[in-house]
């Protein structure tokens, strides 16, 4: 990168643990070049014990603002000052900004599923859809699916059911959305359902990085030709699950642009600037490929 760092630079950052399968520095740290603008992206690894230190921390030393990540998506609500309304119905933030010591929460994850799911709408708008996983992650594509696409059911599948369950009590409750079905991730009990769904959604990290063998199934049946099949994955951009998916004629649908839309509304945030979305995206591409 050739900013130049010095007192008067911003700090942007990553929570998590761990991190090292990330793309949000290089993301950012593109973006910030190409709209020259005075601030860094720094990744930090942030086990949950130090994660109340990491926040007083960040008010001490001026950070701008962080993305969080897995482990921490739903634990960092007690911190917050202020909540957006999406992130108070999902029960987890994805980015914080600091004004002067007061911290605001917001998920952006929203951003990304509906960017990257809008060229769809008119397929999946009122179909059954399939949600694997019962994190933050996985609220995030429920409160988007049920605010923007309308579904006539959701099956909701977790390798647990009991937090499925849970899962489904929850968004009864925040956005009176009743047509649920909860499954246990079992995948020869599975395929009927799969293929039923007009969309399919991997929000787990079954697949990624270092674990690029794993799959939520490998029944190839599962999948039809014409459904959307979306995994949350970014690292490795094309999963065992995609792969099995699209050689069935199925569309196939990375973690990637999510991961650069979602940036993109935290981008703005922080900075009051518009991220160059298609130039970070081609910036992206290449990074990976090298």
């Amino acid at each position: 990168m050739k900013n130049t760092i010095h007192v008067n630079t911003k700090i942007l950052g990553l929570i998590g643990h761990p991190l090292k399968h990330s793309y949000s520095p290089f993301i950012h740290n593109v973006a910030i070049e190409l709209k020259g603008i005075d601030y860094i992206y720094l990744p930090f690894d942030i086990p949950s014990s130090n994660l109340k230190n990491a926040f007083r921390g960040m008010i001490s030393l001026g950070i701008r603002g962080f993305n969080v990540t897995i482990p921490h998506k739903e634990n960092i609500l007690q911190y917050m000052n202020n909540v957006s309304e999406e992130s108070s119905i999902i029960g987890a933030i994805n980015t914080v900004v600091n004004d002067l010591g007061k911290l605001s929460g917001y998920n952006t994850d929203v951003n990304g599923i509906l960017e990257t799911l809008n060229p769809y709408k008119e397929e999946i708008f009122g179909n059954e859809i399939s949600v694997i996983g019962a994190g933050g992650a996985a609220r995030a594509v429920i409160y988007t699916l049920i605010r923007y696409f309308k579904p006539s059911k959701i099956y909701l599948i977790n390798r647990t059911e009991q937090r499925a369950d849970a899962l489904k009590n929850y968004f009864q409750d925040k956005m009176k959305f009743n047509s649920f079905k909860t499954k246990e991730l079992f995948p020869p009990d599975l395929v009927d359902i799969f293929k039923n769904s007009k969309l399919v959604v991997n929000a787990t990290s079954v697949g990624m990085f270092p674990d690029v063998d794993d799959s939520i199934t490998e029944l190839a049946n599962s999948f039809t030709k014409g459904q959307i099949v979306f995994d949350l994955v970014y690292n490795p951009v094309q999963t065992n699950l995609l792969n099995l998916a699209a050689s069935n004629g199925a569309i196939a649908l990375s973690g990637l642009k999510m991961l650069v839309y979602q940036a993109a509304k935290s981008f703005e945030l922080w900075t009051g600037e518009a991220m160059p979305v298609e130039q970070v995206y081609r910036s992206l591409q290449l990074f990976i490929k090298a």
